[in-house]
């Protein structure tokens, strides 16, 4: 009920039943009797086969459970309070050079398809999108009026982002092609496919990987990595921090300073 997503809400609930089962197997059965010891040996145990994130996300789960139960008075202390959170190497996101995303946005408009891509990725590198973002637009999220995009972000947060003319002109030219797309159904998300539905993550992931291949460019870079060249690229023509922030929807601003790579 913290206002998790689904998916997070998933993820939690796996790193509970798998501490659970641990402590099962070492003859724990009461939350009363759980010590800092036994925490320290799960640790230990998952970091002999998961990388540091997963621990790091196995402990504040097991923290958050921990004081949930002395919120509750289930338990007088919390057996993590003095666990140390492993320490976590930040690694650079990859970015994309300028010309690396001229070729990439290079796309020849013959099909609608190519209207459609040209379009999501001129957004995209535009806007700073993520992909979830992205594929859960709606033709209602546009407002060329005021050249905006509305956007639901994580955790159910709703942010404006400004468009740029490249964004809007393709965008134009897309939408008098999307009517084509949608072979006589009602979907009003914003990118379609080729069954005249909403496009998905792994749909766009999949385009993605085909138009690198095609211009030759390296297969490994991910929609994310749009997100990141669109931050770095705009810090380096001058843009503060807080605005950077603002337009990906970073809650913190020490999560930006990574992106754009700023120590």
């Amino acid at each position: 009920s913290l206002g998790l997503s689904d998916k997070t809400r998933e993820s939690y609930q796996n790193d509970l039943d798998v501490y659970m089962k641990f402590l099962v197997n070492k003859g724990c059965l009461n939350v009363s009797d759980i010590s800092d010891e036994d925490i320290r040996e799960f640790l230990k145990v998952r970091s002999e086969k998961e990388k540091t994130t997963t621990i790091a996300h196995n402990l504040t789960v097991i923290k958050n459970f921990h004081e949930y139960l002395v919120k509750e008075e289930l338990v007088k202390k919390d057996a993590s309070e003095f666990i140390e959170r492993p320490k976590l190497r930040k690694s650079l996101p990859k970015t994309l050079s300028m010309e690396d995303v001229d070729k990439l946005l290079d796309i020849e408009l013959k099909t609608v398809f190519d209207y459609r891509n040209k379009a999501m990725l001129e957004l995209m590198y535009g806007t700073g999108l993520r992909v979830s973002e992205l594929v859960n637009l709606t033709v209602n999220d546009l407002d060329f009026n005021n050249c905006l995009i509305r956007v639901m972000g994580k955790g159910s947060k709703e942010r404006e982002i400004p468009l740029g003319e490249y964004s809007i002109y393709y965008l134009e030219l897309y939408l008098e092609k999307r009517e084509s797309m949608l072979k006589n159904r009602n979907c009003d998300k914003l990118f379609l496919n080729n069954h005249g539905l909403g496009m998905t993550r792994q749909g766009f992931f999949k385009n993605l990987k085909e138009l690198l291949r095609s211009k030759g460019l390296n297969e490994d870079v991910s929609p994310h990595t749009l997100r990141h060249s669109f931050a770095t690229h705009l810090l380096n023509r001058g843009a503060d921090l807080r605005s950077i922030q603002e337009m990906l929807g970073h809650s913190d601003i020490s999560t930006t300073k990574i992106y754009t790579h700023v120590s």
